[in-house]
C-alpha cells in the first residue's frame, strides 16, 4: 500500500492528464479502493450514531413521560397532605374544645 502523499501525487498526475505506468495505475487504483473503505466506514458509523441518537432520544422522551407522572403524582399526595393537616387540625381544635368543656 502506498502513503497518502504518493497517492495525492499519483492522482495529481493522472488528472492532469500524465501517463502512469501500470505499477502506479496499480498503486492509484489500490489507494483509491483505501480511500473508499475509509468513507464507507465513516458513512457506516454516521448511520449508526444516527440511529443511536434516534434510540436516545426515545429513550429521553419515555424518561420525561414518567418524570412528568411522578410530578404530578407527588403534587397530588402533597395535596392530598394539605388537606389531611387541616382535618387534623379542625379535629384537634374540637377536641381541645371537647376537654375544655
Amino acid at each position: 500500500m502506498i502513503s497518502d502523499e504518493m497517492g495525492r501525487q499519483l492522482h495529481n498526475r493522472s488528472t492532469l492528464g500524465e501517463e502512469l505506468t501500470n505499477l502506479e495505475k496499480e498503486q492509484l487504483d489500490g489507494w483509491y479502493a483505501k480511500l473508499d473503505a475509509i468513507e464507507s466506514k465513516l458513512l457506516s458509523d454516521n448511520a449508526d450514531s444516527q440511529m443511536n441518537l434516534a434510540k436516545l432520544q426515545t429513550q429521553i422522551e419515555a424518561s420525561l413521560n414518567q418524570l412528568t407522572f411522578v410530578t404530578q403524582r407527588i403534587q397530588q399526595i402533597s395535596s392530598e397532605n394539605d388537606n389531611l393537616r387541616q382535618e387534623v387540625g379542625v379535629l384537634r381544635q374540637q377536641l381541645t374544645a371537647r376537654r375544655s368543656a
